[in-house]
């Protein structure tokens, strides 16, 4: 979990109409970053479901996104936070987060360009805003954002909403406030543009570890 996808779910979660039960898919807790991953504070007295393939903590529920063994319309909200990346069949996925959400319930994604190849279990895609538009295009309302350099975002995010032509309005006014407040100071671009991506990949790895 990245500090500016905890942004973004805090946008999220004050700014849509957030439905229960909510269920996580990719939740489980990396060691590297404790209980950071842990999205539940946001959505106080919420039903929370953390799901992801292997058991570990953060996760509730073992469940495959390919084949998501739950009804259909059971779930008001899903949220896949730098997930799809690595998920084989990223458009399966998203069709059936879309078969188990009820009218009216949302789904929030999220994905990055700009990191290195990084396994949990394996790493597949990298996605665009463009991407994102396509992937919610099953949904009847959508909204795709990012931050970072706009050619080459540090994250892509979308809500989508099922059965409803809700606008977004006050929620697009606060993703353009979230893509301001993440946007690279110059220095900081002007240096990754210069640097190898093998030292880019260890400093990562060197700011995990600290």
């Amino acid at each position: 979990m990245r500090e500016q996808i905890k942004d973004f779910v805090r946008i999220a979660a004050e700014n849509l109409p957030i439905q229960e039960p909510i269920y996580e898919f990719g939740s489980l807790q990396v060691p590297s970053q404790g209980d950071f991953g842990d999205l539940r504070p946001i959505f106080p007295g919420k039903e929370f479901v953390g799901c992801d393939i292997q058991e570990g903590p953060g996760v509730d529920k073992i469940l495959d996104l390919h084949k998501i063994d739950l009804p259909s319309g059971s779930v008001g909200t899903v949220l896949i936070l730098d997930t799809l990346e690595h998920v084989e069949f990223p458009r399966k996925a998203v069709a059936e987060a879309h078969r188990i959400i009820r009218p009216g319930g949302i789904i929030a994604i999220s994905s990055t360009m700009n990191l290195p190849i990084h396994d949990y279990p394996n790493d597949y895609w990298r996605f665009t805003p463009e991407a994102f538009k396509s992937l919610l295009a099953v949904f009847s309302n959508s909204v795709v954002g990012f931050c970072g350099a706009e050619y080459m975002p540090s994250a892509v995010v979308g809500v989508g909403v099922k059965d409803s032509q809700d606008s977004f309005e006050r929620f697009s006014q606060e993703l353009e406030l979230w893509r301001l407040r993440w946007k690279p100071r110059r220095w900081k671009t002007a240096v990754k543009q210069i640097t190898p991506p093998v030292l880019l990949k260890l400093l990562r790895k060197l700011r995990g570890k600290s």
